[in-house]
């Protein structure tokens, strides 16, 4: 999610681990994919966006605008966890 910098230095050594090689990364708390795993995956499109005109409390809009770019695919990202949740 996007939002406001941080004013934190990060304790990360990010020059260490840009010109880390592959075989130095620690992958032992990730289970290793099997082949099949792509192959049983299903790929979900909603399909194309519906434009519409959607009246919305100004708080509620001031609050995801404040998130930066992208807010409108936040919003809906939001909607969609909604109708899912609300379907089981």
């Amino acid at each position: 999610m996007k939002g406001k910098p941080t004013t934190k230095k990060s304790q990360t050594d990010w020059d260490r681990v840009m010109n880390m090689k592959d075989e130095e990364i620690d992958y032992s708390d990730i289970p290793e994919l099997r082949e099949d795993f792509f192959k049983n995956a299903n790929i979900r499109w909603p399909g194309n966006k519906k434009q519409l005109t959607l009246r919305l409390d100004p708080d509620v809009v001031d609050y995801f605008k404040h998130l930066g770019k992208g807010y409108q695919s936040t919003m809906n990202n939001v909607l969609r966890k909604y109708m899912e949740v609300q379907s089981h």
